[in-house]
C-alpha cells in the first residue's frame, strides 16, 4: 500500500485547490463562446477515461462508497445545475447563459473536499478520496450534460 507523507498530502490539497479555481475560470470564459454539440458531449466522454484509475489497487473503494458518491452527485449537485443552466439562441449560434449556481457548486465541492480532508483521511487514503470525488463529479456532470444536449438540440431544431 502506498504511504503518503504529510508533504504529499499538502501537495494534493494545493493541486486540488488550483485545479478547482482553474475549472471555475475556464467555465466562466467558456460561457462567452457559442456552444456546440461536440463541446457538450466531449467533457463527459473524456472524463470517462478516469475509470482507468481503478486499475491501481490503492484507488479502489468499496462499491457502496462509489455508488453513494455517484448518487450524491446525481441527486444533490446535478439538479441545481440542470435547473439553472439556460441556453439562448443568438442569430445562428447557441450560447449557455452563465450560471452563478455552477460556480457556487464548484466552490462548495472544493470547500467540502478541502475541509473534510482530515476527517475523511481517518477512513480512506488520499487516492481513495480522489476516487470518491471523481465518482461524485461524474454523477453530477453526466445528467447535466445530457440536459444541456437536449436543450441545445431543441434550440437548433426550432
Amino acid at each position: 500500500m502506498l504511504q503518503f507523507s504529510h508533504g504529499m498530502q499538502i501537495g494534493y490539497l494545493v493541486f486540488s485547490l488550483i485545479a478547482g479555481i482553474a475549472l471555475i475560470f475556464l467555465r466562466m470564459k467558456a460561457a462567452q463562446k457559442p456552444v456546440s454539440l461536440k463541446k457538450i458531449i466531449i467533457p463527459p466522454l473524456a472524463m470517462a477515461s478516469g475509470f482507468i484509475m481503478f486499475i491501481i489497487p490503492e484507488m479502489r473503494i468499496p462499491v457502496v462508497w462509489g455508488f453513494s458518491a455517484f448518487c450524491s452527485g446525481l441527486l444533490i449537485f446535478a439538479f441545481p445545475l440542470i435547473v439553472t443552466t439556460r441556453m439562448e439562441r443568438k442569430q445562428s449560434n447557441v450560447y449557455v447563459i452563465r450560471s452563478k449556481v455552477f460556480i457556487i457548486i464548484m466552490i462548495l465541492l472544493l470547500g467540502i473536499r478541502l475541509s473534510m480532508h482530515g476527517i475523511i483521511e481517518q477512513y480512506m487514503t488520499v487516492p481513495q478520496t480522489g476516487a470518491i470525488f471523481y465518482l461524485l463529479a461524474l454523477g453530477m456532470i453526466l445528467p447535466w450534460r445530457i440536459a444541456m444536449m437536449n436543450g441545445y438540440l431543441r434550440l437548433q431544431n426550432s
